[in-house]
């Protein structure tokens, strides 16, 4: 069994070492990723968009040259997961998505997915047997044409020096930097 260019075994190494432990999510979306790059079109070079910031962007990292730092993968919180590989010029690409309906088959995957068991209730080592056992099985996929809005990559413009901190930013984010206009994530030490 190959998820990318991996054996199964390879891949959970890679995900425990990545992700820093076997997460079900990450598990699925290295499925999810292997049957899109198996339907996309042959040496079409690609972006990707994850509909959720849970899980599967690090599957997505892990099996493609898609990164968040490259910026060749958005992350969007449409709270679906789902996963699309698309070609940079014109957007279309392919969409693999988790299928409710065929994960039925796999009733530990299921509740896990749905939420309908606890994270104590749950059998763990079933979970994750039974979505190797699924694969493929528990996906749906549709061919899809990216909004042309998201395959426009944001420019950063000139930068400047923040009169307030003196740290370099973004010129077009105002007079000072974000974080100096009261946006910055941290309390005062």
């Amino acid at each position: 069994m190959q998820i990318g260019t991996y054996t199964y075994e390879e891949y959970v190494q890679i995900v425990k070492s990545f992700h820093g432990f076997l997460a079900p999510g990450v598990l699925i979306g290295g499925f999810m990723v292997d049957l899109a790059l198996k339907r996309k079109p042959e040496g079409e070079f690609f972006d990707a968009l994850s509909e959720t910031p849970v899980c599967l962007p690090d599957a997505i990292q892990i099996l493609t040259p898609c990164t968040v730092g490259n910026g060749w993968l958005t992350i969007m919180g449409i709270g679906r997961f789902a996963l699309a590989l698309y070609e940079k010029q014109g957007g279309q690409g392919i969409r693999v998505y988790l299928d409710t309906e065929k994960l039925k088959a796999w009733p530990e995957a299921y509740h896990w997915y749905l939420k309908l068991k606890t994270k104590k209730e749950q059998n763990y080592q079933r979970l994750i047997e039974e979505i190797k056992e699924a694969g493929h099985e528990m996906l749906g996929i549709q061919r899809v044409r990216v909004e042309p809005e998201t395959l426009r990559r944001p420019k950063f413009g000139p930068v400047g020096h923040c009169p307030a901190c003196g740290e370099a930013y973004p010129q077009a984010h105002g007079d000072r930097c974000k974080a100096c206009q009261g946006e910055s994530p941290y309390l005062e030490a």
